[in-house]
């Protein structure tokens, strides 16, 4: 199974984005360029605050919710 990690980043303007990933360090990069029009493109820079890895991607994804 594909391990996974769920992660916290704080935005610009002081909120927080939740999000769940395969590669960490590509999906923050992809954030910290605005490569997604979304949530994140708009509350730049942000800045890694918390994250954890699981085996399964499927954790991660469960830990997301939870979050």
């Amino acid at each position: 199974m594909k391990h996974g990690f769920v992660y916290i980043l704080k935005c610009s303007d002081g909120s927080y984005y939740t999000g769940c990933t395969s590669d960490l360090e590509k999906r923050i990069t992809e954030h910290e360029t605005g490569r997604f029009a979304g949530f994140t493109s708009r509350r730049l820079p942000v800045k890694l605050v918390y994250s954890k890895e699981h085996q399964d991607i499927r954790e991660a994804i469960r830990a997301e919710k939870q979050i």
